[in-house]
């Protein structure tokens, strides 16, 4: 698709934002890692090495979405979307802790694990992001990577509390993502709409690096999955 397209009329921030989360929204059946959690069979271990990849993204993450924030700060809108962003990392740091003691993770496990390469592709390339892409791109690409995210931290969470019996504060860290985030969806519209009226936002980049975000989550969960026990 091609916004520059003769006849093609201009779209406003919410239509470009609803357009790219539904075009790039992954097969809902492609996920191999979530359903075994989601139906019980997938073993404590499975979960242990699940938080125990979080242990790493969350950071890298945080400190990309920093990096960004300073990139765009003379675009109000975009610093104050990554700025929420950085800060939501930290809030999910914090809950983290909890899920990985229910898994039964202790601190020299912790310090000993070996990331997955394949489960470590998304934060990196989420750095890849922070240095090179336009701060009001990233703002689309990764604002239409967030929703299936917390589609699949909705169903997890209700997993760990039915099959698994894990207490509210086990689950906090996907109840924190699976929660709507109205204020940050905000921030995120004012973002691309600042894009589309400076003419800074370039929708062929966006859908290029939408696709290369997703293809890194889906290797994240087949990583993960090349790990269940059931």
């Amino acid at each position: 698709m091609n916004p520059d397209e003769e006849g093609a009329m201009p779209r406003t921030a919410a239509e470009l934002l609803k357009t790219t989360r539904s075009e790039l929204a992954p097969d809902p059946n492609a996920n191999p890692f979530v359903p075994p959690v989601a139906s019980g069979r997938a073993s404590l271990e499975t979960l242990a090495v699940l938080a125990l990849e979080q242990h790493h993204v969350i950071p890298a993450d945080r400190r990309a979405f920093v990096h960004l924030a300073q990139r765009a700060a003379e675009e109000p809108a975009a610093a104050g979307f990554f700025t929420m962003l950085a800060e939501g990392e930290e809030l999910a740091a914090e809950r983290l802790g909890a899920f990985m003691v229910a898994c039964e993770v202790d601190e020299r496990r912790m310090q000993a694990y070996e990331p997955l390469p394949g489960c470590q592709a998304y934060p990196a390339y989420i750095s890849w992001l922070a240095l090179n892409a336009p701060p009001t791109d990233a703002v689309l690409a990764i604002t239409a990577n967030f929703a299936t995210w917390g589609t699949y931290c909705a169903t997890i969470a209700q997993a760990l509390r039915t099959h698994y019996g894990f207490t509210d504060e086990a689950c906090g860290f996907f109840d924190f993502f699976a929660e709507p985030a109205p204020a940050l969806d905000r921030q995120a519209e004012a973002a691309v709409q600042a894009g589309l009226d400076t003419g800074q936002l370039d929708e062929g980049r966006v859908y290029a690096y939408g696709r290369l975000l997703q293809s890194y989550e889906q290797m994240f969960w087949t990583s993960l999955a090349g790990q269940t026990r059931f």
